[in-house]
């Protein structure tokens, strides 16, 4: 095997793995400084080493939201999903991520803004559930509009049980923090959907 073989783990590799997870003066400036790094895995572990020590700065997470690579976008949308951050300004920059060419990165933002609760994120999500071509982008933002509960997308999600099955079996967990005769009724008839996992989810919805 040659020593430039690229399935061998680069020695930086573990350098940062190892300033990840013993902190230091000398592996923070490690982290900030391969959050620049040419190479996309390099970047992607000072993330989130940065993240596990809870180093990250307002200014670092716009940079990796705004990272040239969409794993690196995706990657940071995962990690600030589960931080403890709420500063419009980032949050802000996840919604504009909703448009972002990237399917999985589109995911991973209606993710991220379900996990924070952010209302002003409503309207975009709304667009993503109901136009989004990718099923997956659609799933994870119904997901995220019932998370949030605000009435706007109240039509979006009940519409939404009119989609694929999987987004339809969606659609009943968010309608958990929704009321009225509207909800009744789209509830009784998805109890007849022909997937029985959709059935399910209304009668576990109706037991609890």
């Amino acid at each position: 095997m040659h020593s430039d073989d690229p399935t061998l783990v680069e020695p930086l590799d573990h350098e940062l793995l190892r300033a990840s997870f013993q902190p230091s003066d000398a592996g923070r400036a490690l982290l900030e400084g391969q959050l620049g790094s040419s190479i996309v895995r390099h970047r992607v572990l000072a993330l989130r080493g940065l993240v596990r020590l809870n180093l990250m700065t307002l200014e670092q997470w716009q940079r990796v939201l705004s990272d040239r690579d969409a794993d690196v976008r995706r990657d940071a949308l995962e990690q600030l999903a589960h931080a403890p951050l709420d500063n419009s300004a980032v949050l802000d920059t996840v919604v504009e991520l909703l448009d972002d060419p990237d399917a999985l990165v589109v995911d991973a933002a209606a993710f991220a803004l379900g996990e924070h609760t952010y209302v002003l994120g409503v309207e975009r999500l709304c667009v993503v559930a109901s136009d989004h071509d990718d099923a997956r982008c659609r799933e994870s933002a119904i997901a995220s509009l019932g998370a949030i509960g605000d009435d706007r997308a109240r039509g979006v999600i009940l519409a939404a049980l009119s989609d694929k099955a999987p987004i339809r079996r969606r659609a009943i967990v968010a309608l958990a923090n929704y009321e009225g005769p509207d909800i009744e009724a789209a509830l009784e008839a998805a109890s007849e959907d022909k997937d029985w996992q959709v059935r399910s989810a209304v009668t576990q919805l109706r037991d609890d």
